[in-house]
């Protein structure tokens, strides 16, 4: 019989790359998503039947057991980047990757996969790197064969953060950012997608894995790279802490007093919190290399989606071909 793995937060970033990828190795897919109706997309990541959205909320118990019933895999996407209502850190990261790991146990789940994030750290004066990391810890107790996945920031076509810049760019001559000397290790999403599918599949030992891409380079570098990728001149502009700090209570305060109908998905306190560290693989880290994989890099990557900010989009490369030809006549 054919398996089936369970992604839960499957319709999301990195998600629907592990979900094709699991589709395209011939396992069966149920993807657990709070909005299936939704998320009918996923269907078309493998044949006719193959990939199924399904009602799962990480935050309940009836809800994920229903999801994991009969799977032979689980891998747990779930994560946020700024609080929402009931989908805080703790209640998300921490309490739902623990029930997702328990929950699997009890099932009779063969693997578990736990998607986590470089910088987790119960000792971190950022929310979202404690949680995160204590949601490795319950993981690590209820099911001790798990293999837990540290990306650096993730980058491919539908990314968060070189998209959502590249827009900026279109509104404003100046580019603000802040912490821009905090460095980053960039790593392809579908690069990360494809130890978790390894891992589903048995062929990653138990354990702890950081993963980044092969270029280290500063927040500044890499707004310098994006702007070169788009042929857009934009001054960058790195914000003083007291800037960026009330620059986050504002946004924090706008989405109180508004009730959540403005979510501050721009820049929040804790967000500043992480953006003080390096999100960089540790020296003594296991990571690509131990696992036989040579990550692609940003240039061979970047081009395939930010063309449409460029200028003149995607005949901006036409016109400056076109540039050195001279009128005949």
């Amino acid at each position: 019989m054919t398996k089936l793995v369970t992604i839960i937060g499957g319709s999301g970033f990195l998600g629907r790359y592990i979900a094709r990828r699991m589709a395209q190795a011939g396992w069966r897919v149920r993807v657990g998503t709070r909005r299936p109706h939704q998320n009918i997309q996923v269907r078309t990541y493998g044949v006719v039947g193959q990939v199924e959205p399904v009602l799962c909320n990480i935050r309940d118990d009836a809800s994920v057991r229903a999801a994991l019933a009969g799977a032979d895999a689980v891998v747990n996407c779930v994560g946020v980047l700024a609080e929402t209502g009931k989908n805080g850190f703790e209640a998300v990261q921490a309490q739902g990757a623990a029930r997702v790991a328990r929950l699997a146990a009890e099932s009779g789940v063969s693997r578990l996969v736990q998607i986590s994030a470089i910088g987790a750290d119960t000792q971190s004066d950022s929310e979202y790197a404690r949680s995160k990391a204590e949601g490795e810890a319950a993981v690590k107790a209820a099911f001790p064969g798990a293999v837990i996945l540290r990306p650096s920031i993730m980058f491919g076509p539908e990314d968060n953060f070189f998209n959502r810049f590249a827009g900026m760019t279109r509104l404003s001559p100046f580019l603000p950012v802040a912490e821009a000397d905090t460095l980053f290790q960039p790593v392809y999403v579908d690069d990360v997608a494809k130890v978790a599918a390894m891992a589903v599949q048995g062929h990653v030992p138990a354990g702890t894995y950081e993963l980044g891409g092969p270029d280290v380079k500063s927040f500044r570098e890499l707004m310098q790279m994006m702007l070169a990728e788009i042929r857009r001149k934009r001054v960058i502009i790195n914000m003083p802490g007291f800037l960026a700090g009330l620059v986050a209570r504002l946004l924090g305060f706008a989405q109180f007093i508004t009730g959540g109908l403005f979510t501050n998905t721009v820049l929040t306190r804790d967000q500043l919190r992480n953006l003080a560290h390096d999100n960089v693989v540790a020296e003594d880290a296991q990571g690509f290399e131990a696992l036989g994989i040579e990550p692609v890099p940003m240039e061979l990557v970047l081009p395939s989606y930010l063309w449409r900010f460029r200028p003149t989009g995607q005949y901006d490369a036409i016109r400056e071909s076109a540039k050195g030809l001279r009128r005949s006549g």
